[in-house]
């Protein structure tokens, strides 16, 4: 089978399994080439259901945890969207499809360029990629209607909740190298409501 046949049972697959619920996440899954995100070498797993390598320690999540985090996200299209990790770029891509405007904050520099060079071969015109230290967000950008944290940390850190828009949505795995919580962080103004969606293993916050 090629790439195309490859996508289009890999979404079959997460809208069977409860992951992809929404039209436009759908869609969006279907637009962004998911073998452009993922090292030469890989292409051929581009469309499998585990999380890949990229280097640097580094992986690009598995399908249904991107298809997840999207869908948790309540993505719009005036969001302005900080992530923190971009790894490969693929989360941001998919995100390009749903929301105004991405600022990707990647603290290894060399993944950062790989993560450019990335959406720039999807397409992704309204993502910008910071080499930087994401445990700080970015207040220049801020305040964010949504964030989304792709690596794990100890605990919602101050600096996302201060960045984060009364009303908005934050997600991130919380614990410790094994193992994490998914958690869902609403803001309004009487404070945060916190919610947790299951168990997850992302590799860990990496401050600059």
């Amino acid at each position: 089978m090629g790439i195309n046949e490859d996508r289009e049972m890999l979404i079959s697959k997460l809208q069977g399994e409860g992951y992809l619920k929404s039209d436009k996440v759908i869609l969006a899954f279907r637009e962004v080439p998911r073998e452009e995100f993922v090292l030469a070498s890989d292409r051929v797993y581009s469309y499998s259901d585990y999380p890949l390598q990229i280097g640097h320690g580094q992986t690009i999540s598995a399908p249904h945890m991107v298809a997840m985090m999207t869908e948790l996200l309540k993505p719009k299209e005036s969001d302005n969207v900080l992530e923190i990790g971009a790894g490969s770029g693929y989360q941001a891509a998919i995100l390009s499809r749903l929301v105004s405007r991405v600022l990707t904050v990647e603290v290894e520099p060399d993944l950062a360029v790989f993560a450019k060079g990335n959406l720039d071969k999807a397409g992704c015109t309204n993502v910008d990629v910071l080499v930087g230290d994401g445990s700080k967000g970015h207040p220049p950008r801020a305040p964010y209607d949504k964030i989304i944290v792709t690596c794990a940390a100890p605990d919602i850190l101050q600096a996302w909740k201060d960045q984060l828009k009364e009303g908005g949505i934050l997600i991130a795995p919380v614990g410790g190298f094994y193992h994490q919580d998914l958690i869902l962080l609403r803001k309004s103004k009487d404070g945060f409501k916190r919610e947790s969606h299951g168990g997850v293993i992302f590799v860990p916050l990496r401050p600059g």
